[in-house]
């Protein structure tokens, strides 16, 4: 299935009502697993609205908003991350939680890599995944803010970066990576805070993805954006 890019899966009305929680659109295949979701999340206040494929999924996409999106990676109908793609492409402020029976590293950074906010792998908990849910959403109701620390400053709606009249627009990872310090300024972030904070992933001893990103802040805002910590990590230095 050859899937649609831009404002194709740009919802058509907002059914959020009032005083309802927030609506969680499930494209999962299993009809097992969505009925346990669907049921589990309902506990924690969630409205879910399901989809077993892709073709359903961008109907959704299309009929209605939704405040967040869990995905399945293998789809009948089309490769998750085709998906996550297209979803990213019209809707890049929209949270995106992966649940996948693919549990290796590599398939996690891809999926990660690819747009995801998050990755569950299969079986997982429906308290976990409520919580994650809940999490992420406090993240997208800060998204329209500017975070700023000196003369560093980055606009979260439009990725656009700036230190000291040098400004870039950054990838929506490079983006979260950059928030995580702001969000922090001054404090020393260690490798392994900052692969589970930013691509929830715990400490792979073999991984470098911290410092490639690092460096592309660097390339982009200037070798004095992000300071180097010797064995220990990263830090904004103060400003």
């Amino acid at each position: 299935m050859r899937l649609p890019r831009g404002s194709i899966l740009a919802p058509k009305g907002n059914m959020t009502g009032e005083g309802m929680g927030h609506r969680v659109l499930l494209i999962e295949d299993d009809a097992r697993i969505r009925t346990i979701v669907e049921r589990g999340l309902a506990t924690y206040d969630f409205r879910v609205s399901s989809a077993a494929d892709a073709a359903a999924a961008i109907v959704e996409l299309r009929a209605c908003s939704c405040d967040l999106v869990l995905l399945d990676l293998v789809l009948p109908d089309a490769d998750g991350l085709s998906l996550l793609g297209a979803i990213r492409a019209s809707r890049p402020r929209l949270p995106v939680i992966v649940l996948t029976a693919r549990d290796d590293m590599r398939s996690k950074l891809d999926g990660l890599n690819g747009g995801a906010d998050d990755y569950m792998t299969k079986p997982f908990s429906i308290a976990e995944l409520a919580a994650r849910i809940q999490t992420r959403l406090r993240w997208a109701e800060a998204d329209g803010s500017l975070l700023r620390t000196g003369s560093l400053t980055l606009d979260l709606a439009t990725h656009r970066a700036t230190l000291a009249g040098r400004s870039a627009v950054v990838s929506a990872r490079e983006a979260s990576l950059l928030a995580a310090f702001l969000r922090r300024p001054g404090e020393l972030l260690s490798r392994e805070e900052l692969l589970r904070d930013v691509w929830q992933i715990d400490f792979d001893p073999g991984s470098n993805v911290v410092d490639v990103y690092v460096a592309a802040l660097r390339r982009k805002l200037g070798a004095s954006a992000i300071e180097t910590v010797r064995g220990q990590g990263y830090r904004i230095p103060a400003r």
